[in-house]
């Protein structure tokens, strides 16, 4: 089949089965990042024609996990942008803990947990890992088992280290893991305060408050109309005076609630939530 063999009226269909069949919608994602995984899914499980892909849909529900995630692709490292991460440290949550003596996190789209372990690597470098309750969430439940293990490919530790060593963590990276089977394996008393939780950013419900809300570059991979409803829930899950924090490729300007929020720091996107 060729690569481009794909037509709008499939990938219309696909979301169409998707959402009927299993709850999740689809149906505002950026359509050329959307059509070029399903060519990617169609390639690596060799279908010839949308139609197999479809009929493997309906009648696989194993087979649902796997399209998940493949759909929501997970490319992530840890302390990825170190000069942002310098940023929450040095500044954002010692503004934080001016008003509060606990925070509460949410990393909405956490992925395999990269992530949520440099949060924790940091909180503990500043002493108040223990003050802190984190949640995070994600859509795909087989990259959230992941994240809950915190197992990670040793080759991928060297980039994260050099990562770390540019946030000037202050300890040695190499402590916070153990080398087991070829696996980096996370210290696990660095996520005794998360809570993983599966949660569709497109449908889910707002179902808490909280001092900073961590969504970075999940949605680039959704139409305008779409980020609109994501940054809407977004800024009704804040506190006031809380922060968002979103990827480097992503905008709040244009948005409707754009003016509910300050920018704090325009090189890392940073917003603090100034109206309800």
């Amino acid at each position: 089949m060729n690569r481009q063999d794909i037509e709008i009226s499939d990938l219309r269909r696909i979301t169409e089965l998707v959402k009927e069949q299993y709850k999740y919608d689809f149906t505002n994602y950026a359509m050329s990042s959307f059509r070029r995984r399903i060519l990617r899914i169609m390639e690596l499980y060799k279908f010839g024609s949308a139609d197999l892909l479809i009929k493997r849909l309906k009648d696989d529900k194993s087979f649902f996990d796997e399209f998940i995630a493949e759909i929501t692709v997970n490319v992530t490292e840890m302390f990825r942008d170190p000069p942002f991460w310098r940023e929450l440290r040095d500044n954002v949550i010692p503004n934080i803990l001016l008003n509060h003596n606990t925070i509460s996190i949410w990393h909405a789209g956490c992925s395999s947990g990269e992530e949520v372990f440099s949060m924790s690597i940091l909180l503990k470098e500043m002493g108040i890992l223990d003050k802190a309750k984190i949640i995070a969430t994600d859509i795909d439940k087989v990259i959230l088992e992941k994240a809950k293990k915190g197992h990670y490919s040793m080759k991928n530790m060297e980039l994260n280290e050099k990562n770390y060593i540019r946030f000037e963590g202050k300890n040695n990276f190499k402590d916070y893991f153990k080398e087991e089977n070829g696996k980096a394996v996370m210290d696990k008393s660095l996520i005794q305060n998360v809570s993983f939780r599966e949660h569709d950013l497109v449908q889910g419900v707002v179902f808490n408050k909280f001092d900073l809300i961590l969504c970075r570059n999940v949605m680039i991979y959704f139409n305008q109309n779409l980020q609109n409803e994501v940054l809407k829930k977004h800024h009704e899950s804040l506190f006031k005076y809380g922060y968002l924090v979103i990827g480097s490729k992503e905008s709040l300007i244009w948005c409707e609630i754009a003016n509910k929020f300050i920018v704090v720091n325009n090189e890392e996107k940073i917003y603090k939530k100034i109206k309800d």
